[in-house]
Protein backbone atom coordinates (compact mmCIF):
# COMPACT_ATOMS: atom_id res chain seq x y z
CA UNK A 1 0.00 0.00 0.00
CA UNK A 2 0.83 3.70 -0.44
CA UNK A 3 -0.01 7.28 0.76
CA UNK A 4 -1.00 9.84 -1.16
CA UNK A 5 0.62 13.88 -0.68
CA UNK A 6 -1.46 15.78 0.78
CA UNK A 7 0.56 19.06 0.46
CA UNK A 8 -1.63 19.68 -2.42
CA UNK A 9 -4.36 19.56 -0.55
CA UNK A 10 -3.27 22.03 2.07
CA UNK A 11 -4.77 25.71 0.68
CA UNK A 12 -5.21 27.51 4.43
CA UNK A 13 -3.59 30.55 3.82
CA UNK A 14 -4.30 32.59 6.68
CA UNK A 15 -2.90 36.39 5.97
CA UNK A 16 -3.51 37.11 2.34
CA UNK A 17 -6.71 39.03 3.06
CA UNK A 18 -6.21 42.46 5.54
CA UNK A 19 -6.84 45.06 6.79
CA UNK A 20 -4.99 48.38 5.61
CA UNK A 21 -5.47 52.14 5.58
CA UNK A 22 -3.28 55.01 5.26
CA UNK A 23 -1.05 55.81 2.50
CA UNK A 24 -1.86 51.92 1.78
CA UNK A 25 -5.67 52.39 0.81
CA UNK A 26 -4.86 53.63 -2.98
CA UNK A 27 -2.26 51.07 -3.84
CA UNK A 28 -4.40 48.35 -2.48
CA UNK A 29 -7.42 49.45 -4.72
CA UNK A 30 -5.47 50.58 -7.60
CA UNK A 31 -3.45 46.60 -7.25
CA UNK A 32 -6.74 44.78 -6.84
CA UNK A 33 -5.60 43.51 -3.46
CA UNK A 34 -7.85 41.90 -1.40
CA UNK A 35 -8.23 44.23 1.59
CA UNK A 36 -10.24 45.62 3.97
CA UNK A 37 -10.01 49.12 3.91
CA UNK A 38 -9.81 51.91 7.04
CA UNK A 39 -11.36 54.62 6.71
CA UNK A 40 -11.19 58.02 8.78
CA UNK A 41 -15.10 59.61 9.30
CA UNK A 42 -15.01 63.00 8.09
CA UNK A 43 -17.97 64.61 9.33
CA UNK A 44 -21.39 64.63 6.70
CA UNK A 45 -19.10 62.71 4.00
CA UNK A 46 -20.98 59.87 2.31
CA UNK A 47 -18.91 56.25 1.88
CA UNK A 48 -16.92 55.28 -0.92
CA UNK A 49 -19.59 53.62 -2.70
CA UNK A 50 -21.75 56.76 -2.71
CA UNK A 51 -24.25 55.92 -0.24
CA UNK A 52 -24.84 56.70 3.48
CA UNK A 53 -23.25 54.67 5.94
CA UNK A 54 -24.84 51.23 7.28
CA UNK A 55 -23.22 49.30 9.53
CA UNK A 56 -23.69 45.42 8.05
CA UNK A 57 -24.76 44.05 11.55
CA UNK A 58 -27.50 45.92 11.37
CA UNK A 59 -29.57 44.78 14.68
CA UNK A 60 -26.18 43.36 16.26
CA UNK A 61 -24.16 46.58 15.58
CA UNK A 62 -21.82 47.50 18.74
CA UNK A 63 -22.84 50.99 18.61
CA UNK A 64 -26.32 50.78 18.90
CA UNK A 65 -27.32 52.41 15.61
CA UNK A 66 -26.15 50.90 12.27
CA UNK A 67 -27.53 53.76 9.96
CA UNK A 68 -24.97 55.90 12.03
CA UNK A 69 -21.00 56.67 12.67
CA UNK A 70 -19.61 59.44 14.89
CA UNK A 71 -17.67 61.84 12.61
CA UNK A 72 -13.83 61.61 13.61
CA UNK A 73 -14.16 57.85 14.09
CA UNK A 74 -13.12 55.15 11.64
CA UNK A 75 -14.70 53.19 9.53
CA UNK A 76 -14.50 49.53 7.39
CA UNK A 77 -15.28 48.88 4.46
CA UNK A 78 -14.93 45.06 2.37
CA UNK A 79 -16.38 44.12 -0.58
CA UNK A 80 -18.87 47.03 -0.72
CA UNK A 81 -19.63 46.27 2.84
CA UNK A 82 -19.25 48.81 5.49
CA UNK A 83 -18.27 48.59 9.93
CA UNK A 84 -18.49 50.64 12.36
CA UNK A 85 -14.45 49.54 13.51
CA UNK A 86 -15.53 48.05 16.74
CA UNK A 87 -18.41 46.03 14.98
CA UNK A 88 -15.57 44.41 12.36
CA UNK A 89 -14.56 41.31 14.28
CA UNK A 90 -14.79 37.76 14.06
CA UNK A 91 -17.84 36.30 13.98
CA UNK A 92 -16.62 33.47 16.21
CA UNK A 93 -14.78 35.02 19.20
CA UNK A 94 -15.56 38.92 18.41
CA UNK A 95 -12.80 40.11 18.63
CA UNK A 96 -11.88 43.18 16.76
CA UNK A 97 -9.90 42.41 13.71
CA UNK A 98 -8.43 45.87 13.78
CA UNK A 99 -5.14 46.09 11.70
CA UNK A 100 -4.32 42.42 11.80
CA UNK A 101 -5.16 39.49 8.93
CA UNK A 102 -8.21 37.70 8.87
CA UNK A 103 -10.28 35.07 6.32
CA UNK A 104 -13.86 35.94 4.73
CA UNK A 105 -15.60 33.03 4.30
CA UNK A 106 -19.43 33.16 3.34
CA UNK A 107 -20.32 36.25 4.26
CA UNK A 108 -18.63 36.34 7.46
CA UNK A 109 -15.80 37.21 8.97
CA UNK A 110 -13.11 35.33 10.84
CA UNK A 111 -9.53 35.88 12.44
CA UNK A 112 -6.68 33.67 12.12
CA UNK A 113 -7.08 31.14 14.90
CA UNK A 114 -10.91 30.75 15.26
CA UNK A 115 -10.55 30.12 11.10
CA UNK A 116 -7.69 27.38 12.09
CA UNK A 117 -9.65 25.80 14.36
CA UNK A 118 -12.66 25.65 12.44
CA UNK A 119 -12.14 24.59 8.42
CA UNK A 120 -8.21 23.47 8.71
CA UNK A 121 -6.89 19.88 8.22
CA UNK A 122 -6.12 18.17 11.49
CA UNK A 123 -4.23 15.49 11.75
CA UNK A 124 -6.14 11.70 12.49
CA UNK A 125 -3.38 10.50 15.31
CA UNK A 126 -2.83 14.05 17.01
CA UNK A 127 -5.64 16.21 15.92
CA UNK A 128 -3.37 19.05 15.45
CA UNK A 129 -3.72 21.19 12.41
CA UNK A 130 -1.41 20.35 9.32
CA UNK A 131 0.08 23.40 8.19
CA UNK A 132 1.91 22.15 5.10
CA UNK A 133 2.78 18.74 3.66
CA UNK A 134 1.27 15.82 4.95
CA UNK A 135 -0.24 12.43 3.81
CA UNK A 136 -3.54 10.75 3.19
CA UNK A 137 -4.33 7.32 4.01
CA UNK A 138 -7.84 5.47 3.27
CA UNK A 139 -9.12 9.08 2.50
CA UNK A 140 -8.16 10.75 5.98
CA UNK A 141 -4.99 13.53 6.79
CA UNK A 142 -2.06 12.85 9.01
CA UNK A 143 1.21 14.20 9.79
CA UNK A 144 4.12 12.93 7.88
CA UNK A 145 6.08 12.18 11.03
CA UNK A 146 2.68 10.55 12.43
CA UNK A 147 1.81 8.50 9.94
CA UNK A 148 4.49 5.23 11.57
CA UNK A 149 3.86 1.47 12.00
CA UNK A 150 1.99 0.42 14.48
CA UNK A 151 4.35 -1.84 15.95
CA UNK A 152 7.44 -0.08 15.75
CA UNK A 153 6.62 3.11 15.30
CA UNK A 154 9.01 3.58 12.06
CA UNK A 155 7.71 6.58 9.76
CA UNK A 156 5.71 4.81 7.01
CA UNK A 157 5.35 8.11 4.72
CA UNK A 158 6.96 7.31 1.31
CA UNK A 159 7.50 3.60 2.30
CA UNK A 160 6.11 0.27 1.50
CA UNK A 161 3.69 -1.13 3.84
CA UNK A 162 0.18 -3.33 4.83
CA UNK A 163 -1.89 -3.35 7.11
CA UNK A 164 -3.64 -5.78 9.29
CA UNK A 165 -7.06 -4.74 11.19
CA UNK A 166 -7.11 -1.28 9.62
CA UNK A 167 -4.13 -0.63 10.99
CA UNK A 168 -0.93 0.07 9.35
CA UNK A 169 2.43 -1.88 9.82
CA UNK A 170 5.99 -1.88 7.90
CA UNK A 171 6.56 -4.90 5.65
CA UNK A 172 9.68 -6.62 8.62
CA UNK A 173 7.02 -5.63 11.34
CA UNK A 174 3.63 -7.52 9.34
CA UNK A 175 6.11 -10.38 8.33
CA UNK A 176 7.36 -10.70 12.28
CA UNK A 177 3.82 -10.72 13.67
CA UNK A 178 1.65 -12.07 10.90
CA UNK A 179 3.09 -13.67 7.79
CA UNK A 180 3.27 -17.40 6.99
CA UNK A 181 6.98 -18.52 6.85
CA UNK A 182 9.06 -20.50 4.39
CA UNK A 183 8.94 -24.23 5.17
CA UNK A 184 13.10 -23.91 3.68
CA UNK A 185 14.49 -20.72 5.00
CA UNK A 186 12.17 -20.04 7.78
CA UNK A 187 11.51 -16.25 6.74
CA UNK A 188 8.58 -14.49 7.04
CA UNK A 189 6.26 -14.54 3.20
CA UNK A 190 4.74 -11.22 3.18
CA UNK A 191 3.54 -10.86 -0.44
CA UNK A 192 4.51 -7.04 -0.22
CA UNK A 193 5.63 -6.04 -3.93
CA UNK A 194 4.45 -8.85 -5.29
CA UNK A 195 6.55 -11.58 -3.23
CA UNK A 196 4.89 -14.87 -4.91
CA UNK A 197 5.15 -18.22 -2.89
CA UNK A 198 3.67 -21.77 -3.04
CA UNK A 199 1.66 -23.23 -0.75
CA UNK A 200 1.09 -27.12 -0.25
CA UNK A 201 -0.63 -29.01 2.54
CA UNK A 202 -0.17 -26.84 5.49
CA UNK A 203 3.46 -25.85 4.24
CA UNK A 204 4.45 -22.43 2.37
CA UNK A 205 7.38 -21.93 0.13
CA UNK A 206 9.19 -18.36 -1.30
CA UNK A 207 9.33 -19.58 -5.32
CA UNK A 208 13.36 -19.16 -4.84
CA UNK A 209 12.81 -21.47 -1.68
CA UNK A 210 11.09 -24.28 -3.37
CA UNK A 211 13.79 -26.41 -5.19
CA UNK A 212 14.05 -30.19 -5.05
CA UNK A 213 15.98 -31.24 -1.61
CA UNK A 214 18.31 -33.55 -3.15
CA UNK A 215 19.91 -31.30 -7.18
CA UNK A 216 18.07 -27.91 -6.02
CA UNK A 217 16.57 -27.52 -8.93
CA UNK A 218 13.34 -25.25 -8.57
CA UNK A 219 10.19 -26.91 -8.38
CA UNK A 220 7.88 -24.37 -10.02
CA UNK A 221 5.60 -25.27 -12.50
CA UNK A 222 6.70 -28.56 -12.12
CA UNK A 223 5.71 -31.79 -10.47
CA UNK A 224 7.26 -33.45 -7.52
CA UNK A 225 7.50 -36.12 -4.96
CA UNK A 226 6.87 -35.62 -0.92
CA UNK A 227 9.80 -37.74 0.61
CA UNK A 228 8.91 -37.24 4.48
CA UNK A 229 9.38 -33.72 5.00
CA UNK A 230 11.28 -33.21 2.10
CA UNK A 231 10.44 -32.42 -1.59
CA UNK A 232 11.90 -33.73 -4.49
CA UNK A 233 11.48 -33.76 -8.41
CA UNK A 234 10.58 -36.81 -10.33
CA UNK A 235 13.91 -37.48 -11.49
CA UNK A 236 15.92 -37.59 -8.28
CA UNK A 237 12.75 -39.49 -7.22
CA UNK A 238 13.62 -42.50 -9.22
CA UNK A 239 17.05 -42.16 -8.47
CA UNK A 240 16.40 -42.58 -4.71
CA UNK A 241 14.25 -45.90 -5.88
CA UNK A 242 16.62 -47.56 -7.81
Amino acid sequence: MTTSNLSSKISLKLSNTKTVGGDRINRALRNGEDVAVLYDVIPQAPSSSGKNFHCTLNNYCRQGNPDYIQPGTKKMEYKTRQWHEKCFCCCVCSTPIGTKSFIPREQEIYCAGCYEDKFATRCTKCNKVITSGGVTYKNEPWHRECFTCTHCNTSLAGQRFTSRDEKPYCAECFGELFAKRCTSCRKPITGIGGTRFISFEDRHWHNDCFVCATCKSSLVGRGFITDGDDIICPECAKQKLM
